[in-house]
Order: C-alpha cells, then sequence, then structure tokens
C-alpha cells in the first residue's frame, strides 16, 4: 500500500517524505538554527517578508532584523513586520553592497528578481515573468555599517543573502560582522544568470576562506523546460561553531 501511495503522488507530481527525512528549505533552516543557536538573524533581501515568516513558523523567537531595497516592497515588509513581531525589525530601505552611496536597482516584472546586475537571457527564457520593467536609484549601504546597532558583541549571528547575483559584494560590506556569523544561508547560482555575478565555485572558495563549511543545499529554482537546476540555497556554518552532533 505505501509503495503504491508513493507510485500514486509521483503521478501526480508530488514526493512524499518523512519531515525528518526531508531536504527542503524549512527542515535545514530549522536544522541549522538549532546547530548554531542563533539569536539574531540579519534577513538581506526580505521582500515581502516571507523569509521571516518561515523563521516564526519555525519557532524562532530571538532578534530578526529584515533588509529590503526596493520603496514600494519595503513599505508592505515594514507593514507586516510590525503586524507578526515586536522583534522583527525592518531597516532603513536600502541595497547592501561593498560600498556606501547610491545604485541603480533593476526591477523585476515579478519583484522577487530584481537585481543591480543585468539579467542573463538564461534567467529570462527560464522565468519570463522576472523580467526587467523598471529602474530606480536607491541607496546603497554595507551591511556591517547598517546592522551593527542591532548586532550585540554577545550575539550568536545567522546571516541570509538573497541578493540575486549580487551576494559575493554583500558579504564584503558585511567583513566586520562575519566573524561572529555562526551560519549563513545564502542563494547560490549553478549557472551564469546575472551579468557579473560570481560562479558557484567563486562563492564557494570565498566562503571557505572566510572560514564556512557547507552545511545543506536545496535546490530552489528549474529551467521549467529542461529540468537543470539553475540556483540553490546553500546552507553554511562557521568551522567549529554550533553543537557538537
Amino acid at each position: 500500500m505505501r509503495a503504491w501511495i508513493h507510485r500514486w503522488l509521483r503521478g501526480l507530481g508530488w514526493e512524499l517524505h518523512r519531515y525528518s527525512n526531508s531536504f527542503g528549505e524549512a527542515r535545514v533552516l530549522a536544522d541549522l538554527l538549532q546547530f548554531t543557536r542563533a539569536d539574531v538573524v540579519l534577513d538581506v533581501g526580505a521582500n515581502v517578508g516571507q523569509f521571516g515568516d518561515q523563521l516564526l513558523s519555525l519557532g524562532y523567537r530571538g532578534k530578526l532584523v529584515s533588509f529590503e531595497a526596493i520603496p514600494i516592497v519595503h513599505s508592505r515588509l515594514l507593514e507586516h513586520a510590525r503586524s507578526r513581531s515586536a522583534s522583527w525589525i525592518v531597516a532603513p530601505c536600502a541595497a547592501l553592497g561593498s560600498r556606501s552611496g547610491t545604485i541603480d536597482m533593476n526591477i523585476s516584472a515579478n519583484v522577487l528578481s530584481s537585481s543591480v546586475l543585468p539579467m542573463r537571457e538564461a534567467h529570462v527564457s527560464a522565468a519570463p515573468a522576472s523580467k526587467y520593467v523598471d529602474r530606480q536609484t536607491v541607496p546603497m549601504e554595507r551591511l556591517d555599517e547598517l546592522a551593527r546597532q542591532w548586532v550585540p558583541n554577545s550575539a550568536r549571528l545567522l546571516i541570509k543573502i538573497d541578493a540575486q547575483g549580487y551576494e559575493l559584494e554583500v558579504l564584503k560590506g558585511a567583513a566586520d560582522l562575519l566573524p561572529q556569523a555562526a551560519g549563513l544561508q545564502i542563494e547560490l547560482s549553478l549557472t551564469p544568470l546575472y551579468e557579473g555575478a560570481p560562479t558557484f565555485m567563486e562563492m564557494m572558495e570565498y566562503l571557505q576562506a572566510a572560514g564556512f563549511e557547507p552545511f545543506g543545499m536545496v535546490p530552489m529554482f528549474r529551467d521549467p523546460r529542461t529540468g537543470r537546476l539553475l540556483q540553490v540555497d546553500g546552507f553554511f556554518t562557521r568551522v567549529g561553531s554550533g553543537t557538537q552532533p
């Protein structure tokens, strides 16, 4: 009967697993939170708060600070965070990178794929709703300067970065915070999707040099035409951090 149910679900496009054996984002994130014992989470590229909602659903009760660059989206995020938790802070509207100043943000039709980098055709072809439809000039800040006010020296820090190809620049702008980070969740591209973005191997080498090791990988974005995996969420821990297995 169990085998029949599994075959039936696969025929409908579903796969059934025990939650304890799941490799989905929620399960890996829950394990990372437990392993690192994080009590401050920085959510870079928050959009309207999807990651924050997931944290709260997992029982996280520490401090959450969200960062969003697009003004209209930032307004929705601010309203949503205020309605959910007093411990959910929304930073001033700004893009994050390796310098302070201003930068042009390309706005995608689905908003989620917005980036400061030009989008490659491979991305648009795999997800037509991701094409750019507007452009806005927004403030640019370094994460280690903007976030320090919410991160005490005693904090066990987890940083999540979803910056659509700009993740390495965000990390460079977090140089003073990274030594305090016990864990990271970062979007990684397996194939070039944005012009000027680092490769998967370049990101892995940077993270290794910064003292992090892989904790888990979760598939996130596939080309629906071919099934090719284009992006994953990488979960990392600082070498020697967290609870012992």
